[in-house]
């Protein structure tokens, strides 16, 4: 139903050579979170950690994370949308 683009995201990781990940999706997808986690783990080896806090979107960033040696978050949010200047 939804294009997660794992592959990039694995891609992303592994350029990144990232060793804990943290993914953080929005309520729909929540329950996907262990799937996603499991395989990005399998492909990866990375250590995936899942937000289940709020994520309404790319400024919903969670707070804290240097202090959980986080090294990079995948953030799964709302999709592209344009607004038109009549509409402001």
């Amino acid at each position: 139903m939804f294009d997660l683009e794992i592959a990039t995201v694995l891609q992303r990781i592994k350029e990144k050579q990232a060793k804990r990940v943290l993914i953080q999706l929005p309520d729909g997808l929540k329950p996907r979170a262990q799937e996603v986690a499991d395989l990005i783990e399998k492909e990866t080896g990375a250590e995936v950690m899942i937000w289940f806090g709020s994520c309404f979107g790319a400024c919903d960033l969670p707070i804290g994370l240097n202090s959980v040696g986080i090294d990079l978050m995948v953030q799964w949010g709302h999709n592209i949308y344009h607004k038109t200047v009549k509409e402001w």
